[in-house]
C-alpha cells in the first residue's frame, strides 16, 4: 500500500472512494469496494474548521492504510486538511482534485458526503459532472442501526466493544509502544505490558476486558485493564495494562496491537491486595474463555 500526498500523484485515470474512512467499517468497505484509489484527509477536517467539535479518532493514517490496503486497494491518497484547502469550492475540489489531479473516471462516495467550503459540495454535483461515472452508497445498517463512526465511538467509550466490532467488521484494536510501569502487577503475580493512550485516539471505557495481543508473530490471549488502578495509590493517569496468557518476557520498545473482544467488567476499588487478586484469576480465565470462543469466528484486524 502506497500512501501518497496529492501534490505527489502520478498521472493515470483512477477509480476513486472519496471520504474520511476514519475506523473503516462495514460503511466505508462499500463505498471503497471496486476502487483502486481512496482519497481521504489529514488531520480530520473538523479539527480545522470546527475544533472543539473534532472527534477522537479511531484510526490513525498509518493504521487506516493497512485496513484500506486489507480491500485490496492500491493507493492511499491524503490531502493536506488545512484552512486554506477548506476555503475551496466544491467545483474547484472537483476540477483540482478528482479530474486534474487523480484522473477519476469513476468516483465513489457515501449518501451524506460533503465537500468545498461550507460543505457546498454534495452528490447531486457529482452524479450532474459527466467527467466521470459517479457511485453513490446508502447508508448500511447492521443490526437495525447505521453505521457510522460517531456511532461506534460511543460504543467504545462505553466498553461495548463486542457490538462496536459488528459494525466495524473486526475488532477494535489500539496500537502502542510498551513502556515500563511501576510494576504493580508484578508484585501481585501478573505482569502487565503497558501502554500509554495516544490522546488522540478514542479508548475504551474504563474496565477488564478479554482482549487479542499480538506483536510480530505472536499472538495471545489477554487480560487487559483500561483505567487508573483505584485499589492503589496512583497520579490517575490512564494505562492500558495488558496481562498476556501463557507468555512471559520483556516486551520494552515493542509495538503491541490489542484488540478488544468484550469487556468483562467495570473497574472497581477492592478493599484488599488479596481479593483483587482473586479477582483477577477469575478474570484471566474469563479472558480464555471469550478468546476461545472468539478465535474461530472473529478475524483479525
Amino acid at each position: 500500500m502506497r500512501i501518497t500526498f496529492l501534490a505527489d500523484v502520478e498521472q493515470r485515470p483512477r477509480r476513486v472512494a472519496v471520504g474520511e474512512f476514519d475506523g473503516v467499517h462495514l460503511g466505508h468497505r462499500a463505498v471503497i469496494q471496486g476502487s483502486d484509489t481512496v482519497l481521504t484527509f489529514e488531520p480530520h477536517p473538523l479539527t480545522v474548521v470546527r475544533p472543539d467539535a473534532a472527534p477522537k479518532l479511531l484510526t490513525t493514517l498509518e493504521r487506516k492504510a493497512e485496513l484500506v490496503a486489507e480491500l485490496g486497494v492500491e493507493e492511499l491518497v491524503v490531502i493536506p486538511f488545512d484552512r486554506a484547502f477548506a476555503q475551496r469550492s466544491a467545483e474547484d475540489f472537483v476540477d483540482r482534485v478528482l479530474v486534474e489531479a487523480l484522473q477519476a473516471t469513476h468516483v465513489a462516495v457515501g449518501e451524506n458526503f460533503r465537500f468545498g467550503h461550507s460543505a457546498e459540495g454534495d452528490t447531486r454535483l457529482l452524479t450532474a459532472d459527466p467527467r466521470f461515472e459517479t457511485r453513490v452508497v446508502p447508508l448500511v445498517e447492521a443490526n437495525g442501526e447505521v453505521v457510522s463512526s460517531s456511532h461506534i465511538r460511543g460504543l467504545v467509550l462505553a466498553g461495548e466493544v463486542d457490538v462496536a466490532a459488528r459494525f466495524l467488521g473486526a475488532p477494535f484494536a489500539m496500537r502502542g509502544e510498551v513502556v515500563s510501569g511501576d510494576r504493580r502487577g508484578r508484585e501481585l503475580g501478573f505482569p502487565t505490558a503497558n501502554l500509554i493512550p495516544d490522546q488522540a485516539l478514542i479508548q475504551p471505557g474504563h474496565g477488564i476486558y478479554a482482549a487479542r495481543a499480538s506483536w510480530g508473530e505472536e499472538v495471545r490471549c489477554a487480560a487487559v485493564n483500561v483505567g487508573v488502578r483505584p485499589t492503589f495509590k496512583t497520579d490517575l493517569v490512564v494505562l492500558v495494562e495488558a496481562f498476556l496468557l501463557d507468555w512471559s518476557g520483556d516486551l520494552y520498545g515493542e509495538q503491541l496491537t490489542i484488540e478488544f473482544l468484550a469487556r468483562l467488567r467495570g473497574e472497581r476499588r477492592f478493599d484488599s491486595a488479596e481479593a483483587l487478586i482473586e479477582q483477577m484469576h477469575r478474570d484471566v480465565e474469563d479472558a480464555r474463555a471469550v478468546y476461545a470462543a472468539h478465535s474461530a469466528t472473529v478475524p483479525r484486524r
